[in-house]
C-alpha cells in the first residue's frame, strides 16, 4: 500500500506528524511507501531527531503550507505546491492510493473534491467520526465537510455511512438514524423533515427515524446522519466532555487518601474507558464519497493518533469501500427513477 502524508498538516508543524509515520510503519508492513508531503529540510531534521530511516519513506518536498486562517477553496487554488495539495496530486496521479491530513479540514475537502471528484451519483462529500458508546460503536455523518446538505445529499450520507458501518466497522444491517429535536416524524426544520422522507423510502437502509441528542448514547443507532454543522458540534462536544469528565474525576478523586486508594483498585476500569473514549484510537475519520481514500485528524493529534490514521487509510484502501458505495447509490438512484417515471 502506498499512502500520502501531509506533513505539515498539524498544529505544531511536522514532528508529531513524522513520529506517527515512524510507528505506523514499524506496525503495519503493508505499507511499501510513505510519502511525507512538506519542507524537506524540516521533515528529515525530525526523521534524524527520532532516529527513523526506514527506506520505505519519500519526501515530496512543497514549500506551500495552507495555514488555519486561510480560506479552503482560496488555499488550493493559490497554494498549490502546498504540502495537503501535492499529497492529493499523488493520489490523483496514482502513485498513492490514499492521503492522510490533519491540517486545515477545508483544505482537505477542497482539494480531495476538486482534483479526485466524486464518486459516481454522489453530489457532495461527508465525514465519517466513528464515536463509542457503552455497547457498540457509532458513525456520525457529516461531522463537518457540508454544512448546508439539501436532502438529497442527506440520502446519500445515510447511504454512505451505512455502507462504512457494515463493512469497515462489522455491524451486519446497521441502524440508521435521522438527528432532529423529537422523535416524531414530523419534528426537525424544513430540511430533515424533507431527509425524512427520502431517507425512509431508501432501499436497503435499516432506517429507525428521528433521533434526539440523548439517543446518540442512551439508546444508539450503528449511523447517525445530519448535517456537517450540527456534526461538528456534536463531534467536538462529545470529544470536550470525554476530557472534561475525566479531569473532574481526577481533581476529586485527589481530595482524599481514601478516594485515592479507590481510585487505585478502579484503575483499570479507568484506563479501559480512557482508551475506549480518547480520540487517539480511532486516529481520523473517512471523508467519503470523493473518488479516492482521505482520511482526516484533527490539528492537534498526537503520534499515536497520526499512526491509527494511517491505520484507518490501511484499511479503506482493503476493505474497498467506494466501489460498494457507488453501487448502492446507484440502486437508489434507479429506483427512485422508476418511481417518479411510475404511473399514478
Amino acid at each position: 500500500m502506498k499512502i500520502a502524508l501531509d506533513a505539515m498538516g498539524h498544529d505544531e508543524g511536522p514532528a508529531k506528524l513524522v513520529e506517527g509515520a515512524a510507528l505506523a510503519l514499524a506496525e503495519f508492513p503493508a505499507i511499501s511507501r510513505l510519502f511525507l508531503t512538506g519542507d524537506t529540510p524540516r521533515v528529515e531534521a525530525e526523521l534524524k531527531r527520532i532516529g527513523c530511516n526506514d527506506r520505505r519513506i519519500e519526501i515530496v518536498h512543497c514549500t506551500q503550507v495552507v495555514e488555519m486562517s486561510d480560506h479552503a477553496i482560496d488555499a488550493v487554488r493559490k497554494k498549490k505546491d502546498s504540502s495537503i495539495a501535492r499529497a492529493v496530486d499523488l493520489v490523483k496521479s496514482g502513485e498513492a492510493e490514499a492521503v492522510v491530513s490533519a491540517g486545515h479540514t477545508g483544505a482537505s475537502v477542497a482539494a480531495t473534491t476538486i482534483k479526485l471528484r466524486m464518486l459516481p451519483g454522489i453530489e457532495r462529500p461527508g465525514i465519517a467520526a466513528t464515536i463509542p458508546t457503552e455497547t457498540r460503536l457509532f458513525v456520525l455523518i457529516d461531522a463537518g465537510a457540508n454544512p448546508e446538505p439539501t436532502p438529497m445529499q442527506m440520502v446519500h450520507n445515510a447511504i454512505m455511512g451505512s455502507v462504512y458501518s457494515k463493512y469497515v466497522l462489522g455491524y451486519n444491517n446497521p441502524s440508521v438514524g435521522l438527528m432532529s429535536i423529537g422523535t416524531e416524524d414530523e419534528k426537525g426544520n424544513e430540511c430533515t423533515r424533507a431527509s425524512f422522507d427520502l431517507i425512509k423510502n431508501c432501499p436497503g437502509l435499516n432506517f429507525r427515524g428521528n433521533i434526539e441528542g440523548h439517543d446518540l448514547f442512551l439508546n444508539p443507532v450503528e449511523v447517525v446522519v445530519t448535517d456537517g454543522f450540527t456534526g461538528n458540534v456534536i463531534l467536538k462536544t462529545s470529544e470536550a466532555i470525554c476530557k472534561a469528565i475525566f479531569s473532574w474525576l481526577k481533581r476529586e478523586i485527589c481530595k482524599s487518601p481514601v478516594r485515592k486508594v479507590g481510585a487505585l483498585l478502579a484503575k483499570g476500569a479507568f484506563v479501559s474507558i480512557r482508551k475506549r473514549t480518547s480520540a487517539d484510537e480511532y486516529g481520523g475519520m473517512p471523508l467519503l464519497g470523493i473518488n479516492g481514500v482521505c482520511i482526516i485528524g484533527h490539528g492537534g493529534s498526537s503520534p499515536v493518533a497520526v499512526k491509527n490514521a494511517i491505520r484507518m487509510a490501511t484499511q479503506s484502501i482493503s476493505q474497498q469501500v467506494n466501489p460498494l458505495i457507488v453501487e448502492q447509490i446507484q440502486r437508489y438512484n434507479e429506483q427512485a427513477a422508476a418511481s417518479h417515471h411510475a404511473p399514478a
